[in-house]
């Protein structure tokens, strides 16, 4: 019998490694192989067999060839007589692993009273930040992607009853800001708002080095690939078929030996997402000019990737990324533009109605019509011979990369005037929101321009870094509805009192440009949190006395980790005394069953953990549990 038969069927014994319909799950094989399960091993030596063919004897003791036994079982197909792989795989790696195999997931806490800010760019801007990153395997989640209860409710510019607005088909349409953390409040959505969302925006941060997402363990190349997979990996459920996602990323490393993730980021949403459901790379102008700290080329501009869900049903929305090009010359593929605007009403402008001339004649705009450029871009045009006559009329030759002339901002994967950092920080500063958390918030036209490009009104906007919280600003203001996410404190003081300025009538940002009157509503929520509130007492503790108090309170009240011995942990103690106060709390964290860092939706009338009236009212009526 061949050795993959043999493996097969010694596997097959065993319940936990069949599935119902009597499939042999090789994942679930794959991910005991990497943890060295004791059960796996045991029916692995028991057969002579694949004992010899995945173990190595030294000095009577069997090594298991882990590496080795994953590259067998990952291989589609052997050879008569050979485990000869003739598959060849590309994607990004983690140890040798590709990421799209890896079930890890990726959690974060902040120790201290900071902020997780992605796209800083200068290296003045580094804080003294610690922060604290988990990597949990699946085997150690049981609970940790269930739905979760719900606290704090409160509704901003209106008071309806306490349950949630609905539409025909029974979804929710009110807007909501939601309080925890990310990759748990998308899995919570999913009951609700699965294939509900038109667009997801979401400015991560970018691990540059410059930022002050600065992890214990440097939350590294990997990490970071993996903190973005798994959230991708929810989101892209909750897109509509027609829907689209941008993500943020900045096109600079802090380091000349270190290439920035944007790269990496993009492979990541071919493997999420799909390479045919890519749309463009579209690049966003940020500020005037590189500064002498800037240190790198790239600086003045960000980049926003642009996937859809299914590429078949945006052909619109496509049509302005990926045009046809009728003509080609010397300079490349182009297409022609008649240079002409109505010259009435709004419209009119004298100055812009004057005479052209070109080596190939003179031209002058017919009644009622006026240029579109005015004199210094034609002549720009003319001298750059970027213009042709056609039927004795002046056309623009519009070249596939040439983004410079009129305000075409849609058609083109550039955008010059979609506002800057600086214009974005000066707007929350008068807004009163001047702290140095958001020393690169986004600006509202440039949100507003994506939008516009992927929604109409009433759709369904998402964005899972609210951060500063002009998502939802510019959602609120163009009458989409839209969904916040953010663990942080400032959530409560920045996103939601700048929404409710929004609500007042607020005049800055796009108000203007979209005739902003005020008015709307919102509801704020929070995830119930268990486990979270140790974590977070730990990121506040001062001194290592505060530690000790907060480890007397873990033992009597929280969940731990089912493979810590207490006994051993309290014997220790000395030594526990002897770690730094960070390490301290990295340990405390780690020692914390993160399968309830909140409440479960099923824990909803369990006792112990004290859940109100008014939150069994609020959680049963948003996952429609809830009657009258």
């Amino acid at each position: 019998m061949k050795i993959y038969e043999t493996l097969i069927s010694e596997l097959k014994n065993e319940p936990n490694f069949v599935s119902d319909e009597n499939d042999f799950k090789k994942w679930v094989v794959i991910d005991k192989a990497r943890i060295y399960d004791k059960e796996l091993l045991e029916i692995l030596l028991k057969n002579d067999e694949l004992k010899n063919e995945f173990f190595v004897k030294v000095d009577n003791v069997f090594v298991f060839k882990q590496d080795y036994f994953i590259q067998f079982l990952e291989a589609k197909k052997y050879l008569d007589d050979s485990y000869t792989k003739f598959k060849n795989k590309i994607g990004l790696t983690i140890n040798n692993k590709f990421l799209n195999q890896q079930n890890d997931v990726s959690l974060i806490w902040p120790y201290k009273d900071c902020v997780l800010e992605g796209g800083a760019s200068r290296d003045e801007m580094k804080k003294d930040e610690i922060f604290f990153n988990e990597i949990l395997a699946r085997d150690e989640i049981t609970q940790l992607f269930d739905s979760k209860v719900l606290t704090n409710y409160n509704c901003y510019g209106a008071t309806p009853p306490r349950k949630f607005n609905r539409n025909k088909n029974g979804v929710i349409t009110d807007n909501l800001i939601i309080k925890g953390n990310n990759l748990l409040v998308l899995h919570s959505l999913k009951k609700e708002f699965a294939n509900r969302v038109k667009l997801i925006y979401i400015d991560p941060p970018y691990n540059t080095g410059n930022d002050s997402f600065k992890y214990n363990d440097n939350f590294n190349h990997a990490t970071w690939l993996t903190f973005m997979k798994n959230r991708l990996e929810v989101a892209k459920q909750l897109l509509r078929n027609d829907g689209v996602i941008f993500v943020q990323i900045s096109n600079t490393s802090s380091s000349i030996k270190e290439s920035p993730e944007i790269g990496y980021l993009q492979v990541l949403l071919d493997e999420i997402f799909g390479r045919k459901n890519y749309i463009s790379i579209i690049t966003w102008k940020k500020k005037g000019n590189p500064s002498n700290t800037d240190g790198a080329l790239g600086t003045i501009t960000e980049s926003i990737l642009f996937y859809a869900k299914n590429s078949d049903t945006i052909k619109a929305i496509i049509e302005y990324y990926k045009r046809e090009y009728k003509y080609t010359d010397e300079h490349g593929d182009y297409n022609l533009e008649l240079p002409l605007k109505t010259d009435e009403g709004d419209y009119k402008r004298e100055s812009m109605k004057f005479e052209i001339n070109t080596s190939k004649g003179k031209f002058t705009p017919p009644i009622g019509k006026r240029w579109t450029y005015g004199e210094v871009v034609i002549k720009d045009i003319i001298n750059q011979s970027k213009f042709t006559i056609v039927n004795d009329k002046f056309y623009i030759k519009k070249y596939r990369e040439d983004y410079s002339l009129g305000d075409n901002k849609r058609k083109n994967n550039l955008l010059l005037d979609c506002g800057s950092l600086k214009s974005a920080k000066n707007h929350l500063s008068a807004l009163g929101f001047n702290r140095e958390e958001f020393d690169t918030p986004k600006p509202e036209e440039l949100i507003k321009e994506i939008i516009e490009i992927a929604t109409q009104p009433s759709d369904i906007v998402l964005d899972f870094h609210l951060g500063s919280g002009t998502t939802a600003t510019v959602a609120h203001k163009m009458n989409r509805q839209y969904i916040g996410i953010e663990q942080m404190d400032y959530i409560e003081t920045i996103a939601v009192e700048r929404l409710k300025k929004v609500i007042e009538g607020e005049q800055g940002g796009i108000s203007k440009a979209v005739k902003w009157k005020g008015g709307g509503n919102f509801i704020y929520l929070e995830l119930k949190k268990y486990n979270e509130n140790f974590i977070e007492c730990i990121q506040k503790a001062k001194t290592k006395d505060d530690i000790l108090e907060i480890w007397q309170n873990i033992k009597e009240k929280s969940f731990i980790n089912y493979n810590l011995d207490i006994k051993a942990q309290d014997e220790n103690s000395v030594e526990f005394k002897k770690l730094s106060l960070d390490e301290q709390k990295r340990h405390l964290c780690e020692i914390l069953d993160k399968n309830q860092l909140y409440v479960n939706l099923s824990s909803l009338n369990d006792k112990e953990f004290e859940c109100s009236d008014e939150e069994k009212e609020i959680t049963k009526a948003f996952y429609k549990t809830y009657e009258g």
